[in-house]
């Protein structure tokens, strides 16, 4: 069984030792802000953002790609490559090896766009990180990706299912 590391008192979460409401509060504010001021200085949401900065780490992937590598919906997505392709900032191309799907890559355009929103992106995590030795930092990373290698085993969880 697993361990409970959330101390229940009178039937409700501790909102303040659930990790995952920590998790999805910090996201949440997270998104919001960047969304709000990527959107008042360069006019795109963090969502296009986000697929901005996959494509100039990976280019020439998929949508269904993007959706794997950022854990979004495939709908938002393709609302966000509609909206950075109608603005001249990804292109499509047709897949030589599956002519049902589409390869979407960074315009020149797109990379200066990147470019300039990484500046901001860099300078707000620096905010948020300013208070954390390197150690801290250090350990907070190794944290969350111990976590993020753990989502799958969450996603599968099914609690109908009986342990052996």
């Amino acid at each position: 069984m697993t361990k409970n590391l959330t101390v229940i008192e009178r039937n409700q979460l501790d909102l303040e030792r659930y990790v995952p409401a920590l998790i999805t509060l910090l996201a949440n504010k997270l998104s919001s802000g960047a969304s709000a001021c990527y959107r008042k200085n360069f006019d795109v949401g963090v969502v296009e953002w986000r697929l901005l900065a996959l494509l100039k780490v990976e280019q020439n992937i998929t949508a269904n790609r993007m959706c794997q590598m950022i854990g979004l919906d495939k709908a938002g997505v393709s609302r966000s490559l509609k909206i950075l392709n109608k603005s001249g900032f990804v292109s499509f191309t047709k897949d030589k090896n599956d002519g049902r799907s589409s390869l979407i890559c960074l315009t020149e355009k797109g990379i200066v766009l990147h470019d300039s929103i990484l500046q901001v992106a860099l300078e707000r995590e620096a905010l948020l990180l300013s208070d954390f030795q390197t150690e801290e930092l250090d350990i907070l990373i190794r944290l969350l990706h111990k976590l993020n290698a753990n989502v799958g085993k969450v996603n599968a969880f099914d609690p109908h299912v009986e342990d052996d």
